[in-house]
């Protein structure tokens, strides 16, 4: 598991965490407040801060900018303190922005890491269907199946009956006729409201109660997630998803297939590559945010695909270190 000075190494991890600290705890303190723009503004000013400090040469590849016109952590722009390896960068200061403000659970901040280039431009199409198993049924299912098939496949590889299985889905209201197939083959469903990154890492994790995530989600979380599948043993499948006649052409233009499958070798194809994810508020995969008068308490999981290394890390810091970033 050696590197060059040219790739990322395994010090990088513990780096990334302190980012999605930072964010995480920036962002935790408009929980319940009900304004996402300013929970998402706090965090997004932290995180920048932080990964100018990251030993690396970061490109960010999947970034703010086209989807929340934010002037930071835009697509494009370098980040890092400009040394050491050159790699894409892709951020999410908080994945469930309205969870956040609503505080609702399962809102995460979010990082990937992974060797310059090998990250997918999801610029063309902003959505994606989508479909994520864990490591057992990772080589059996197929998106293009019948979501019954795939069903069956998925309960066949966990050695359960198809009413055992529990597919986690967006609550959306395009997303009907999906709950009812997987109804009707004899599964179950568990909805998510936000936050389809967490969804996609609990499908992919043992003793998290979910066995598969389905449906039409972000391109750019999809990306995200594939990093941490890379680790997980997990598998994403994902098909563009254009809501329009002008992105569909914008895609065609780009030179995408519409009809094809993206395996998640397609959505990064780097095997040396980092993810990392601290709670904002409590969730399936992460505790959020805890404040007190003198400590604040992080959770955050960090990932590392070269090693196929999970840790959890259970952070303490002084409050008072972190007045700026309070509201």
């Amino acid at each position: 598991m050696a590197t060059t000075d040219r790739e990322p190494d395994r010090n990088l991890a513990l780096e990334l965490v302190r980012v999605t600290e930072a964010a995480a705890i920036a962002g935790g303190f408009w929980v319940g407040i009900g304004d996402k723009n300013k929970a998402d503004g706090a965090a997004v000013d932290a995180m920048r801060s932080f990964l100018h400090s990251v030993r690396f040469n970061g490109v960010v590849v999947i970034g703010e900018g086209e989807k929340d016109e934010a002037p930071m952590l835009f697509n494009g722009e370098r980040v890092g303190d400009g040394t050491g390896p050159e790699v894409d960068v892709a951020v999410d200061p908080i994945d469930g922005t309205r969870l956040t403000a609503l505080g609702m659970d399962n809102a995460l901040a979010v990082l990937a890491v992974a060797e310059r280039g090998s990250m997918y431009d999801p610029s063309a199409v902003f959505y994606m269907d989508k479909l994520v198993t864990g490591p057992e049924a990772a080589e059996m299912v197929d998106l293009r199946l019948p979501v019954k098939q795939n069903l069956h496949l998925i309960a066949k590889s966990l050695g359960k009956s198809v009413s055992q299985v529990t597919v986690m889905v967006l609550d959306r209201e395009r997303h009907k006729p999906l709950v009812k197939e997987i109804r009707d083959a004899g599964a179950r469903t568990k909805f998510i409201v936000d936050g389809d990154v967490a969804g996609a890492i609990a499908a992919a994790r043992e003793g998290t109660g979910v066995d598969a995530l389905m449906g039409v989600g972000g391109t750019p979380e999809g990306i995200v997630a594939a990093c941490a599948l890379k680790t997980l043993g997990g598998a994403i499948q994902g098909r563009l998803h254009p809501t329009s006649d002008e992105e569909r052409q914008k895609a065609i233009d780009a030179g995408h297939d519409l009809d094809a499958v993206l395996l998640t070798d397609d959505l990064v194809t780097s095997d040396n590559c980092y993810f990392a994810a601290t709670g904002i508020t409590n969730g399936d995969l992460l505790s959020g945010v805890r404040y007190s008068n003198t400590t604040v308490r992080t959770q955050s999981i960090v990932m590392r695909s070269k090693s196929g290394t999970v840790r959890f890390v259970e952070a303490e810091h002084q409050a008072e270190k972190w007045t700026d970033y309070a509201r």
